[in-house]
């Protein structure tokens, strides 16, 4: 169980997901062992937020356990999509804990957000990679079958075809350098006075690996843990979030990427609720 996730699942206002598929990472392996990592890793953190005056436990958090994976990504996308759009019809966030970066497409199809905002070292806007067009590496790609416009935050890398659909009008990219200054404007992009909705990824490779190794697809020059915080803060707060994952924490490390993104999720709940004015 995710630390501090004690609330009964019809009373939850917020439901961790674990999504442990692992068939698509191309480096190093073991996004497998994400979702358990990442709750091991968040046991030593206090319950207490001084920021926001709220302890987790009270923020009526549900862990619905793992999704068992297989190696039929379409198949089990589908059927974790399902698992995501009952969490949204019981009136709760989904927090879904990777697994590799594909699983996100489960929760962008169930949530249908507005805007895609990505974390992210990579753009994830191939087609195919290695001739799998169901990759870790065409997440974005995908996103935007459902989303109208991606934001992706860190990225650093990425092929010349995939440069090339970023600079079409429907991607925005934020370098590394730049994500300390960047806020979120999705209201101000909305129709009329209609706010648009927000899904979330944060792919721990946004960081630089020096602060968490422990992931598939390593790439220098990236984000600042407190980088990272204060963007998934930012869009918590400001924005109509409909869903919220990380992903691709793996098991190569001493445990650096996934006590992060345990963070990660910890602070995005706690500004969710404290601007949803949550006790």
């Amino acid at each position: 169980m995710f630390p501090g996730a004690t609330a009964d699942r019809e009373a939850a206002d917020y439901v961790v997901v674990g999504a442990p598929l692992d068939v698509s990472t191309t480096f190093q392996p073991g996004a497998r062992f994400g979702p358990d990592r990442v709750r091991r890793f968040a046991r030593t953190y206090d319950d207490y937020d001084a920021r926001t005056g709220h302890h987790f436990s009270d923020l009526a958090v549900h862990d619905h356990g793992d999704v068992r994976a297989w190696d039929d990504a379409e198949e089990y996308l589908e059927y974790l999509e399902g698992v995501v759009t009952d969490v949204r019809w019981d009136d709760a966030l989904p927090l879904v804990l990777g697994g590799e970066h594909t699983v996100t497409l489960a929760g962008v199809r169930a949530t249908d957000p507005d805007v895609f905002v990505c974390l992210d070292a990579h753009l994830d806007l191939r087609e195919a990679y290695d001739g799998n067009p169901l990759s870790h590496a065409t997440v974005t790609r995908h996103a935007l079958d459902t989303a109208d416009e991606a934001i992706i935050l860190g990225a650093r890398t990425g092929s010349e075809d995939e440069w090339d659909r970023a600079a079409e009008s429907d991607v925005t990219v934020v370098a590394p350098e730049d994500v300390a200054d960047w806020s979120p404007d999705f209201d101000a992009r909305g129709d009329g006075d209609e706010e648009q909705s927000v899904y979330l990824t944060v792919d721990i490779d946004a960081a630089d690996p020096g602060f968490a190794p422990g992931t598939g697809t390593m790439e220098p020059f990236g984000l600042e843990p407190r980088e990272m915080r204060d963007a998934v803060r930012a869009v918590a707060e400001t924005s109509e979030v409909v869903g919220f994952d990380a992903v691709e924490v793996n098991d190569r490390d001493d445990g650096q990427a996934a006590a992060l993104a345990g963070k990660l999720v910890r602070e995005f709940v706690f500004a969710h609720a404290a601007a949803a004015g949550g006790e």
